[in-house]
């Protein structure tokens, strides 16, 4: 009976030592998979950026590191993410001692899913991923005995340069064209009259050089001859056409636009001031 209980022992023995050649190869990694690793590594493990929000939410970046998310047993962490965001599925590393509740807030139509997290005790770590309709969140979660994030949340790349968009949209919108200056640094008290199929549609002046805004149909061969009257007589100045605006490289206080000869001449006087 001892002998048939020795030669099980020795057996079993055998069999452990004949496998650790086949596990310690298992665990052994090759060049790519290390630096694959490492380059994970320093994802996972990057500081990243992290700012306060409303009410105390963290702010994490998106995508630029992977957010560390630290909860607390009998606590509560809210991460909330991008209102109108449809949450496909949530999967997380360790299901048994973590758990994960959906809620909503905002109004229908542009809802915004919370996602609940709670540790079941201390001294946990493991990983969450988040699938949505328009991105995949990557959050590794960690429960400490007091220390907790209340709220979390994310600001995204695509929203910050939305915003830019739309400032520069603003400013591009205040320029007038030709002078490249804000429409509040110009002058645009210069007086018309007499009649033309080209009159200008408008004119101004940034102190030096003044613009004459003609309709769009108007050609460069259609364009009228500038005369600038001083001294009772009409001079002609340097301008230059850009399209259907005339630029002319002098501030003026007098001025006719004239095209056509005889009966086909048309004529408009330019004066500045109210």
């Amino acid at each position: 009976m001892i002998i048939s209980r020795t030669r099980g022992i020795i057996l079993c023995a055998a069999l452990l030592l004949s496998a650790a050649p086949a596990v310690a190869q298992a665990q052994a990694l090759n060049a790519n998979e290390m630096r694959g690793t490492n380059l994970s590594g320093q994802w996972q493990s990057g500081r990243g950026v992290v700012t306060r929000g409303n009410d105390g939410k963290v702010i994490f970046l998106f995508g630029e590191v992977q957010p560390s998310v630290v909860c607390s047993p009998l606590q509560v962490c809210d991460i909330e993410l991008q209102a109108g965001e449809i949450v496909r599925d949530v999967l997380l590393g360790d299901t048994v001692r973590w758990k994960v509740e959906p809620a909503t807030s905002g109004a229908p139509g542009g809802q915004a899913i919370h996602l609940i997290v709670k540790p079941s005790e201390a001294g946990l770590v493991t990983s969450m991923v988040i699938t949505t309709s328009r991105r995949t969140y990557h959050i590794q979660l960690k429960s400490h005995q007091s220390q907790y994030m209340a709220r979390v949340g994310f600001e995204y790349p695509e929203d910050v340069n939305a915003r830019f968009a739309e400032i520069s949209a603003r400013m591009e919108a205040s320029i007038v064209p030709g002078a490249g200056i804000a429409a509040d640094q110009l002058n645009f008290a210069f007086r018309m009259s007499g009649s033309a199929r080209w009159r200008p549609t408008r004119i101004y002046s940034d102190g030096q050089k003044t613009y004459i805004q003609f309709p769009s149909s108007l050609s460069g061969q259609d364009a009228p001859v500038l005369f600038v009257v001083s001294g009772g007589e009409n001079r002609i100045v340097n301008y230059r056409m850009n399209g259907s605006m005339m630029v002319v490289d002098y501030y003026i206080d007098h001025a006719i636009l004239v095209s056509g000869v005889g009966r086909q001449r048309q004529k408009i006087t330019i004066r500045r001031g109210g």
